[in-house]
């Protein structure tokens, strides 16, 4: 059975974590076919979002420590390296909104996998822990990133020393994630985002993540000059143009992400 599904819906690409019995933990064969699968939605006109979700109980718990311990299995720095890092940086570079939807416990790189996403939404059952300390290792998967950008270096440096699990509902209020669902309401709540942006004009939410990527390193001026420029792209877009018409003429808009 495939470590990964997937279907589109509604222009959404659902990419589901599938290997439940080991709570969607992560090997070479699902990292390799993650990173295939978000580069095939990259180029695909069809998709105008990508919602990544797990199958099963969990989101995901991480790296699958069966694989570490194998003799012949991929060392450390090859999992960081060759598994995660490829995956975080698709993540933030396809330029369509990318949401992370939490269905239970995401530990270690799968909590980190779905911090990178757009969006970050939990069901109210569901937990994050940066288990990385409880066996000697540093948070890799982007969180000693995006983690003290979300929620500030002091708690973010508690949370990966201690290995503390936080509920979802905590999580939201520290700005770690942006809702919680309760569980019954989870699998409608968090696909009717994805499908709303879908029918957004996805070209300038594209731009927009770039920019916020951007402004991680950028000084004010930079910035501004950023603002600018993909400002000036956007103008040029169809969705510009429909978007205007649609307020204009007082109707729906029907963007086409171009």
């Amino acid at each position: 059975m495939s470590s990964i599904l997937f279907e589109i819906k509604e222009n959404v690409a659902i990419i589901r974590l599938n290997r439940p019995e080991v709570f969607n933990s992560f090997n070479k064969e699902m990292a390799k076919s993650l990173q295939a699968k978000l580069d095939e939605f990259e180029t695909d006109p069809n998709v105008r979002a990508i919602y990544i979700i797990g199958e099963g109980k969990a989101f995901c718990a991480g790296q699958d420590l069966q694989e570490v311990t194998d003799p012949n299995g991929p060392e450390l720095t090859s999992i960081v390296r060759d598994h995660y890092n490829p995956i975080i940086e698709r993540i933030r570079k396809i330029e369509k909104p990318i949401i992370g939807a939490v269905n239970g416990v995401a530990a270690g790189a799968g909590a980190n996998i779905a911090l990178a996403c757009d969006i970050c939404v939990a069901t109210a059952s569901s937990s994050f822990i940066q288990a990385f300390s409880k066996i000697g290792l540093i948070p890799d998967s982007g969180g000693t990133f995006f983690l003290p950008r979300l929620i500030g270096f002091q708690k973010a440096s508690a949370l990966m020393m201690l290995g503390d699990k936080i509920g979802a509902e905590e999580a939201e209020r520290m700005g770690m994630i942006y809702k919680v669902f309760a569980d019954e309401e989870f699998s409608e709540g968090s696909f009717k985002i994805a499908s709303k942006l879908a029918k957004m004009p996805t070209k300038g939410l594209g731009l927009t993540k770039r920019a916020l990527n951007l402004s991680m390193s950028a000084d004010l001026t930079a910035q501004l000059k950023t603002e600018e420029d993909l400002q000036t792209e956007a103008g040029s877009t169809y969705d510009y143009n429909e978007g205007v018409a649609a307020f204009l003429e007082k109707r729906k808009p029907v963007f086409k992400g171009e």
